[in-house]
Order: structure tokens, then sequence, then C-alpha cells
């Protein structure tokens, strides 16, 4: 029997950033999980590159994988963000201080491997259940949107890995995109006059989209930190040269949502910054599209599922600020917990480690829910 390290380790080896098919991740989960006697269903897609990319539905034996209405799903994704050439650990785990170092080690290899070891430990299951695996949840939770939406499995819980130090999350801030376009008309910049600057026409806004992020802190949910929506420009380019009035600026704003607000109502307000904008210009143009539009999610406190895994784990429920594919599990689950080994602020760095320890613990704790009848 394998333990969550040599799972991990091996997971580590196989590279898997959004980018690339996910295919040989998926291969390996497979052979492990059909040693045990799982059946697995692929559904597989194309990315926006045409590159294959695999979710994949697995059941433990005497249990229809076809069947779409379970009791309790472990949701896992497969893809990691990309990593430095330079770092050799990215692929080559390595331990220091009792800490397993590479890429996904936390976020979310190492979840998966505690998924596959706690398999091989449950020999009956007294619940329907399924182990679920997705692909580009790094670049916008794009397998577990194709995943909902193919209606190919509609579970009551969900335990969706993420590293959290093991403690059950029960409640996230969503996450959304949108972009913001401001067109001008270019000239010679010794004569401004002829032209309408798209830099300073995005300045406006962008001073404006910050008094409306001031706004949003009188929304709070004091079980976050910061316990309101957060709104951020995050990058912004525009012009053709040092001497030339620019006729283009693109920036992107992202917010994130605490979970009892509507995702679209920063974007009704943006939209009303903008179409405000354009009443205003006479020069200037401003188009805004939103590219992403994930809710927050929130599972009450008193829910069996959080406190299962609190009493399991010994330690309290918390809420998470970063998104996660629980906004899109939320449509269909009545109780959601995210939950994983190791911290992730150390993840999306060549500082990415997981605890070997809290790997230990991880498995015992999915062994339990896997084996418990709800």
């Amino acid at each position: 029997m394998k333990t969550a390290r040599e799972y991990l380790e091996a997971l580590i080896r196989i590279p898997s950033p959004s980018a690339v098919s996910n295919r040989s991740l998926i291969e390996y989960a497979k052979q492990e999980l059909a040693a045990l006697g799982w059946s697995t269903r692929e559904l597989p897609y194309r990315d926006a590159s045409g590159i294959e990319k695999v979710n994949l539905i697995a059941a433990p034996p005497e249990q229809n994988v076809q069947q779409t209405e379970v009791d309790l799903a472990f949701v896992c994704h497969t893809d990691t963000v990309p990593y430095a050439s330079h770092w050799a650990e990215a692929t080559a785990p390595a331990e220091r201080n009792g800490n397993l170092h590479g890429c996904g080690a936390c976020d979310v290899k190492g979840y998966l491997a505690c998924l596959l070891a706690a398999a091989a430990k449950v020999k009956t299951h007294a619940t329907e259940l399924r182990i679920v695996l997705t692909a580009e949840e790094e670049i916008g939770c794009i397998g577990a949107a194709h995943l909902m939406a193919s209606g190919a499995i509609r579970p009551r819980r969900a335990v969706i890995g993420e590293p959290t130090s093991l403690h059950p999350a029960r409640a996230g801030k969503g996450y959304c995109l949108g972009e913001v376009v401001v067109l001008g008309a270019e000239a010679h910049s010794a004569h401004p006059q002829q032209g309408a600057s798209a830099i300073y026409g995005a300045a406006t806004l962008i001073k404006q989209i910050e008094a409306l992020s001031q706004q949003l802190t009188d929304t709070r949910n004091e079980f976050f930190d910061p316990p309101y929506t957060t709104l951020n420009v995050g990058t912004i380019a525009g012009g053709s040269a040092k001497n030339i009035i620019p006729g283009r600026c693109v920036f992107l704003v992202e917010w994130r949502p605490i979970p009892g607000t509507a995702a679209d109502d920063v974007a009704r307000a943006l939209e009303e910054i903008v179409t405000h904008f354009n009443q205003v210009e006479e020069k200037l143009r401003a188009t805004f599209t939103v590219q992403r539009r994930q809710p927050g999610f929130e599972t009450p406190a008193a829910s069996h599922l959080v406190q299962r895994v609190e009493a399991l784990s010994g330690k309290q429920a918390v809420a998470i600020p970063f998104g996660t594919e629980a906004s899109h599990l939320a449509a269909v689950a009545k109780e959601i917990v995210v939950f994983g080994a190791g911290d992730m602020r150390s993840a999306h760095s060549e500082r990415e480690f997981v605890p070997l320890r809290e790997l230990e613990q991880a498995v015992t704790i999915l062994t339990t829910l896997m084996q418990e009848n709800a």
C-alpha cells in the first residue's frame, strides 16, 4: 500500500501546468484507482488552443459511476501554475525539515495524493461517493464549469481540495474579472489638442473605480479578512511611443465578492461608471467587458459536514479570500467544505511545499469521511 508521500512524489514528477494537457496525470490517477477496484468516467474537452483537457469521475467498487446524484464528492483540480525553468525541484520533489517541496505540493497534488491513499484504506463505502478530478482550475475553474454544465454529477456534499492547513473552510469569496478598453485619438505630442489621450481617460476611470472600492467596504461579512468585497486594477497597458498621444489603453479590474452579494453588483457599478464616462467625454470612448464571474459561497457553521471536519481535524472552520471551484459546485451542493494540507501562502512560488505531517493527518480525516455513513 502506497503512502500519501509516495503518491505525491509521483504526481509532482508529472508536469501539469494549465497550458498543457492533463492527460498524463489523469492516466496515473486512473491506473491507481483501477488497481483499487474503482471505476472511472472521462469527460474530455478541448481548450481554446485545441489542447485536450480531461475531467474524471471515479466511483468505488460496487457503485455506478454513471449515477449523477451522489451524497459526497471529493473534488481536486489537476493543473498547476507555470513554474520557472531554473526551479529544479518543480518536478523533482525534495524533502527539507519535514516538508516536501515541488510544484503542486500543496496546490493541490498533495490533496490528490491523500485521496488516493485514503481510497486504498477504505474497503467498504456506506454512502454514495465520488472522487472528481478537474482541469484548468488555475486559469478560471474552466474544467469545473464544463463538468457542472455536463450534468454528469450532482453531489449533495463536497470536499474541495485547496491548502487550508487542515482547517475546514466553510466560506470563500468569489472571483470576477473585467476588461476596460479606452479609445482616444493619436496625435503628435507637441500638438495634444489634435488628439485625445486614452491613458488620461483611463486614469479618470481608475480614480472613479478607486472610489467604488472604498464604497464596497461598507458592506461587510466579519467572517472574512478583509471583511468586504475587494477590488483591484491589476494591469494596465497603453500608448505606442513617448511622443505620441496614446489612442488606446486597456486595464483589467478584478473583484472578490463576499458571499451574500451578487457577483453582478460590482459589474453593474463598473458599467455605470463607464456609461457616465462616455456621456461626458467628447473625444474618448470606453467599453467594459466581464471576463469571469464566480460568486462566493458560504456553508452554515451548523452543517454536518463542517462540524464533522472540525471534529476530525481539531481545527475551527475558517473563511478563505481566494476563489475556488466551490463557486461552481455551490449551484447543486447543499454543503461544501474546502480543505487540504499546506498553506496557500507558499503556493504559486518556488517556496511551495507541504508538511508531511499534515499529509498523514489529511489521509486519516479523508479516510474517515469516505467510510462514514452521513
